[in-house]
């Protein structure tokens, strides 16, 4: 490999594992090996098949139907939507369990996270249970970086995103985090996932029943101007710089 692409791609020692199979890819390398060979993008649709095989092989199924879906709905009571996550705060997350596997998780979590880059992206509507921002994950700057993140989206077309506060008490997703998916042509399809795997189903009852679930989560949440102010304080108050 020429030596001004190891000028681009970062240290002799990364490279080295890459070629050695020890590390993982990431785009940016696939994309700056294509640049120096001219490749014409080659490596670049290579490495999506790459760090997709980095995902957990329970989760594959509904990546792959999230990567396609024109609408995507999702409550989440603990941590942020994947989708959304920064990479400091996703690392935390996959680092506590996985650690040594980290830097590859976060690399095709990062991959998931390029359909929302598309030209026609699909619309995401988020329901954040107000937990979620009270959780920190990875320190007070990790968390700082995450919520600002939420707000980069407040005036995105097709992302929504609410918060459902804990005033709201008792509510339809008690039972906790769920994702519906619909699609342009094919059945609507409904996700949750446990420890160690994850259930999709297209069952005509369940996705009512869940749909009507979510609608009534939407109205109950806060509007998104109001959820925005939330993330806002909430980042200032509880994650702002101290002395």
């Amino acid at each position: 490999m020429p030596h001004h692409i190891g000028d681009q791609l970062g240290e002799r020692e990364f490279r080295r594992q890459i070629e050695t199979t020890k590390k993982v890819p990431t785009r940016q390398f696939a994309e700056a090996v294509d640049q120096a060979l001219r490749a014409d993008g080659h490596f670049s649709r290579l490495v999506g098949l790459v760090l997709r095989s980095q995902l957990p092989s329970w989760f594959r199924p509904y990546a792959d139907m999230e990567a396609k879906a024109a609408y995507i709905s999702t409550f989440q009571s603990q941590v942020v939507y994947g989708l959304l996550q920064t990479e400091a705060y996703a690392r935390a997350l996959l680092g506590v369990e996985h650690p040594h596997q980290a830097d590859e998780m976060v690399a095709a979590r990062l991959e998931r996270q390029r359909v929302l880059e598309r030209e026609d992206p699909p619309a995401l509507w988020v329901v954040l249970s107000e937990a979620v921002l009270h959780q920190e994950v990875g320190g007070p700057n990790v968390m700082r970086e995450q919520l600002a993140r939420l707000l980069e989206f407040r005036d995105d077309p097709w992302v929504n995103i609410q918060v459902l506060p804990f005033a709201a008490g008792q509510h339809t997703a008690m039972m906790g985090s769920f994702n519906l998916l619909r699609f342009d042509d094919d059945p609507d399809l409904f996700y949750v996932e446990s420890y160690d795997q994850g259930h999709m189903t297209a069952n005509p009852s369940v996705i009512k029943e869940r749909s009507v679930g979510y609608a009534r989560l939407q109205a109950t949440a806060l509007s998104r101007e109001d959820s925005a102010t939330v993330i806002t304080r909430v980042m200032e108050e509880r994650y702002g710089n101290r002395s």
